[in-house]
């Protein structure tokens, strides 16, 4: 499976933002994650992720989209080699085994209230001075990543709230010029939306499009509140939607209208996010159950893919990455409990249905690596 949007660090929050007190959502989360986002240097960030990234490799993950936005240190000033936190990550990615695409993100801003907010103490880390800046820094980490196998990078705006129409202007020239991928967070939560109209008479997705954004290089993480319009402005501008069903409902966030972009042509893929669970298993399943809910039927993503919606998952998260193609097959254990008695021909449906990261034989982790060949789709691991 690909992971097409991963915050690696996030896991450090797992189970300390449990203990939700009275009103508690997603902007009060917010505030923890800052804390621990403003705690860490390169060396914590590595080990940070290179912790989560092993429990990818162990879940049945074999490539991760990295959404990069801790890029300074705490009080805003540039470390000496200004990429050195994203190269920290990259590297633990490549030593826990998989393939990385870096999408360091454009932070410009708190947000808009009849102007530009400047970014808060929090946020400075995560800030660039202008848009010349930020593109810079990407190019340089592109030629950084040049000779370093397994390691590629394309480039992220990380909310229409923190960039303003100008830098989201930018970014997509940018990517058109340089043939990068580009990807943003977008309509995770209504006050967003009410912003984006607030402030552009528009929906954030319109926004997106407006700017330039939208296109068969772009996708939108997220995408939980939106009109019909928006979808079909996504699926006119073959953008794919990121869905991150654990993160989401974690959050609050609110439900996905799957089954709508579905229909619409929407290329769908999945990212584990703030790391709450790591189990591609669960994401898809969760995307399944929620579009069948959508509509009140069991006809839903799996019955549009032929009954293989995780190979059409891991092929969208791919195709979202600029990966040519996706990582090697994982090797299962037919004898688990999840997967025994399944006929080989029921295999893909129920990976999705009634599997976990349980089935994933461990020697997975040595193939990602690259100790022994690729196994087809439902060998044993035993």
């Amino acid at each position: 499976m690909v992971n097409a949007h991963s915050h690696a660090f996030q896991r450090g929050l797992r189970g300390r933002v449990e203990r939700a007190a009275p009103g508690d959502d997603f902007w009060s989360w917010r505030d923890a994650m800052y804390r621990l986002a403003g705690s860490l240097d390169p060396d914590g960030m590595r080990a940070l992720a290179l912790d989560c990234y092993r429990e990818m490799a162990a879940a049945g993950y074999g490539a991760v989209g990295e959404f990069h936005y801790v890029h300074h240190r705490s009080d805003g000033r540039p470390y000496d080699d200004p990429s050195a936190m994203a190269k920290a990550v990259a590297e633990a990615a490549v030593e826990a085994g998989l393939r990385v695409v870096l999408l360091p993100a454009a932070y410009a801003r708190a947000g808009w209230d009849g102007g530009d907010l400047p970014p808060t103490p929090a946020q400075r880390r995560f800030a660039d001075p202008d848009v010349e800046a930020f593109l810079e820094r990407v190019d340089a980490l592109r030629r950084w990543a040049a000779d370093r196998p397994g390691v590629s990078v394309g480039v992220a705006a990380h909310s229409p709230r923190a960039c303003p129409a100008g830098w989201l202007e930018a970014i997509a020239a940018h990517s058109e010029r340089h043939g990068l991928v580009r990807h943003v967070h977008a309509a995770e939560q209504p006050r967003e939306v009410a912003e984006a109209r607030a402030e552009h008479g528009c929906t954030p997705i319109e926004l997106l499009e407006r700017t330039g954004f939208l296109g068969p290089r772009a996708a939108v993480v997220h995408g939980l509140h939106v009109t019909d319009g928006d979808i079909a402005l996504m699926a006119e501008r073959g953008a794919t939607l990121v869905a991150c069903p654990t993160t989401e409902g974690n959050l609050g966030d609110g439900f996905l209208p799957a089954q709508a972009y579905a229909d619409a042509g929407v290329p769908l893929a999945i990212g584990s996010d703030s790391q709450v669970r790591v189990d591609p298993f669960e994401e898809a399943r969760e995307l399944e159950t929620g579009a069948r809910r959508e509509r009140g039927r069991r006809d839903a993503l799996i019955a549009a893919c032929g009954g293989d919606l995780w190979s059409a998952l891991a092929r969208n998260g791919a195709a979202c990455l600029g990966l040519d193609e996706a990582p090697p097959p994982i090797r299962v254990d037919l004898d688990r409990p999840e997967l025994a008695g399944v006929e080989p021909a029921d295999l893909p449906a129920a990976l999705v249905t009634a599997a976990s990261a349980a089935v994933v034989a461990r020697r997975s982790i040595a193939m990602a690596s690259g100790d022994g060949p690729p196994h087809p789709p439902g060998s044993s691991g035993r």
